[in-house]
This record gives structure tokens, sequence and C-alpha cells, in this order.
């Protein structure tokens, strides 16, 4: 059995699209369409020469059109992605230790981790009391009374 041409476009368009799976920003989807695509005009018998040039078109044309489409759809609203301790500020928390900022003792549960804390206005904050992140300085987190 031999491989056809169109087999080995289709082969390669298929494991791009699943390499697309695990790479961000949709180019590799892109040049999997494209193969896709040559994989389509091969049987028509226009030769190896046209079938690559079927593919550059058709993968240039999802690079400039499709991708930004996707891109914007993809990108999270409002500007960059929070993560780590910056996604921290704005959560709730339960304080879980009592907040003594002259001792600068206490504890708080945010999003089922316990974080060292201080108050924000310097005032103790009893246990049990539902907090905002203000701010994280070192391993700390900087809280206020909701």
């Amino acid at each position: 059995m031999q491989l056809e041409p169109w087999h080995a476009w289709i082969i390669a368009g298929v494991v791009l699209l699943i390499v697309e799976v695990v790479t961000p920003g949709f180019v590799v989807a892109c040049f999997g369409i494209g193969c896709l695509v040559a994989g389509l005009v091969s049987p028509l018998g226009v030769g190896l020469l046209w079938e690559i040039v079927v593919f550059c078109v058709a993968s240039l044309v999802l690079l400039v059109t499709l991708r930004p489409l996707v891109a914007r759809h993809l990108a999270p609203k409002g500007g960059e992605l929070k993560t780590n301790v910056d996604a921290l500020v704005g959560k709730r928390g339960v304080v879980t230790e009592a907040i003594e900022p002259v001792r600068d003792t206490g504890r708080v549960l945010v999003g089922g981790d316990d974080w060292r804390a201080a108050s924000e206005a310097e005032d103790p904050i009893a246990a049990a009391t539902p907090v905002v992140v203000v701010r994280v300085d070192g391993a700390r987190v900087i809280v206020k009374p909701v």
C-alpha cells in the first residue's frame, strides 16, 4: 500500500491540529488547516507544486484573518491575566486567627490557602470576620474587613 500525497497532507494537518492543543497562540492550527486544504486539492491532480502553493496561501490567509479573531476571543477581558499573588488582590477571605497589629499576628484563609495577614488600617480584626485582600506584601496579605 502506497501513501498518496493527499493522505500525507491530511495526516500532517491532523497532527498539527493535535499539537495546537498543547501550544498557545493558534499558530500551529493555521498550518494544520492549511494542510487539510492542500489535502482536499491534492486528489484533483494539480501536482505537488500547486499543493504547496495552496498550503502556503491557505495558511497565510488563516494567519492574517482567523488568528487575530481567535486571539481576541481567547484574551482575558480588561487587560492582562493576573496570576500567582497578583491574583489574590480583590479576593475575599475569612480571618482564621485574629489580626493583632501590635503583635503583627493574624491569619486569613483566601481561596483555600492560609496566609499570614495584616490589617490595612492597623485596626485589629476578629476571627471569622470576612475580609478582602487589598495588596500582597512579601509573604503576607494586607486585608480590610468587608
